[in-house]
């Protein structure tokens, strides 16, 4: 590995964060009751697979989970960036007065999650929105924060942070590009 990448968590470390990240969620909302899982695609969305095996775990009960991708959602994307494909949103159940658990792999300006919860309003009107996020970097553009945090991983601009995923889609490790 080059020096100018730092590995901030490697797996074991996920996995802790997102045990803990479940039996936060667990706690703050008593139980699995009206709880569903969002990840933002894509590392969000894988992230949320592994948050509600977690939750399956320790509370013996299903969450279901979904997916959503935020492509046309996104405030940055008129005309600066190559167009970009839109992928898949998996909402297979209503959120009609469900706790919605957004999902997402690194928490930055908060433009991302504006675009989730705008894409989530299409679908119906959860009762709440909370945000559960393995790493954030901070840097926010707008007044977002995050519920349930894996990590804080203080960065400059002109850092990266990036989850690894393997080709099973289980994440590997967080890396600090400088």
């Amino acid at each position: 590995m080059s020096s100018d990448k730092t590995v901030l968590m490697d797996g074991a470390g996920i996995k802790r964060a997102l045990t803990r990240i479940a039996h936060e969620v667990l706690e703050r909302n008593k139980g699995v009751s009206d709880i569903v899982l969002i990840g933002i695609r894509s590392g969000g969305a894988f992230l949320a697979d592994g948050i509600a095996q977690q939750i399956s775990v320790i509370e013996g009960g299903e969450v279901p989970v979904g997916a959503v991708d935020i492509t046309l959602y996104r405030d940055d994307c008129s005309g600066q960036l190559p167009h970009q494909a839109v992928g898949k949103t998996e909402i297979p159940f209503s959120l009609e007065g469900k706790k919605v658990i957004l999902v997402d792999d690194v928490l930055y300006t908060g433009r991302t999650i504006r675009a989730a919860m705008d894409a989530l309003m299409d679908f119906g009107r959860p009762r709440c929105i909370q945000l559960a996020v393995l790493i954030d970097r901070g840097h926010r553009e707008l007044p977002i924060r995050a519920d349930f945090v894996g990590r804080n991983v203080p960065t400059s601009l002109k850092e990266n942070v990036q989850v690894i995923f393997d080709e099973t889609n289980q994440p590997l490790e967080v890396v600090l590009e400088k």
